[in-house]
C-alpha cells in the first residue's frame, strides 16, 4: 500500500517552522509499516531548507521515504508545473483529517487490520456484533 503521511501535527507536534517533539508512536508505527512493506510518500506543506530538515530529521530516526512530495523519488516536479499535484496513493495520515488525528495505535490496526476506523472504535468500545457495552459496564 502506498501511504502519504504529513509531518508537522502528524510525525511530531506543530511547531513550524521549528520541528515539535515526536508524537507518541509515530516513528515505531512507521517503522513497523516499512517492515510490512508499505511505500511511505512525506506529503507536507514543507518546502525547501524547511523539507530537508524534516526528511533528515525523519532518516535519523530511521525512516527513508519512498518519495517526499512526489508520487515517485525519480519524479521531475518541473515537468509537472502545471498539472494538479494530488498524490497517487492508497492512504493519507494527517492531523487535518475529519475528526482529527487517532492515535498511532490506531492507525496502525487500520493499516495492519485492513479495517475501517469505525470497525476499529466499534470494537474499541465493545460494540462488535451487536453487543452494546456501555461505558460504566465492566
Amino acid at each position: 500500500m502506498t501511504i502519504a503521511v504529513d509531518f508537522d501535527g502528524t510525525i511530531v507536534e506543530h511547531r513550524y517552522p521549528e520541528i515539535g517533539k515526536e508524537r507518541p508512536f509515530a516513528i515505531q508505527t512507521l517503522k513497523m509499516l516499512l517492515k510490512e512493506g508499505h511505500q511511505l510518500i512525506l506529503w507536507s506543506v514543507r518546502e525547501g531548507e524547511l523539507l530537508e530538515q524534516a526528511v533528515e530529521w525523519c532518516r535519523a530516526r530511521g525512516i527513508e521515504f519512498y518519495a517526499v512530495n512526489k508520487d515517485f523519488a525519480e519524479e521531475d516536479p518541473e515537468h509537472y508545473r502545471h498539472h494538479s499535484r494530488k498524490l497517487k496513493a492508497d492512504l493519507w495520515i494527517d492531523d487535518r483529517n475529519v475528526g482529527g488525528l487517532p492515535d498511532w495505535g490506531t492507525i496502525y490496526r487500520i493499516i495492519h487490520e485492513r479495517k475501517t476506523y469505525e470497525q476499529v472504535l466499534m470494537e474499541d468500545l465493545g460494540e462488535e456484533r451487536g453487543k452494546k457495552k456501555r461505558w460504566w459496564q465492566f
